[in-house]
């Protein structure tokens, strides 16, 4: 049971956090945006369950590789280099690719912190009550 509510848990609801605020921000926020840019390119902007389903997947994985830097990194290193390979390696992919829509950076940066850092708080929260 300790498992559960020092591993499991912590991951679960980081992931739900991160889950939530993906969507938000790209479905909400920047959708109009991200719909456009595809437009530009002669696509259509990638947004079926499927892809929903996907996004989930990114969000639970996201959680666990919190959760492991978790286990060796303080708090602020863990939100740092969680965001780093998170978010500035996924942008520097799909930037190569054409597919992102470098205006939205300017609200997609403070965003991603934000979400790391709130995922790695839910994470460092649960931890520290299994001391």
């Amino acid at each position: 049971m300790q498992f559960l509510k020092y591993s499991v848990l912590p991951v679960l609801l980081a992931g739900i956090w991160i889950s939530i605020s993906e969507f938000f921000r790209n479905e909400f926020l920047l959708k109009a945006a991200w719909v456009a840019h595809f437009d530009a390119l002669g696509q259509k902007f990638p947004s079926e369950p499927i892809n929903g389903a996907v996004w989930g997947i990114w969000s639970l994985c996201f959680a666990v590789g919190l959760f492991q830097l978790a286990q060796k990194c303080s708090f602020w290193q863990t939100v740092w280099t969680g965001w780093w390979m998170g978010f500035v390696l996924m942008w520097l992919v799909t930037g190569n690719l054409n597919v992102l829509p470098f205006a939205i950076l300017i609200y997609a940066i403070p965003l991603s912190l934000l979400e790391a850092f709130l995922a790695s708080w839910i994470i460092f929260k649960f931890k520290r009550s299994g001391k």
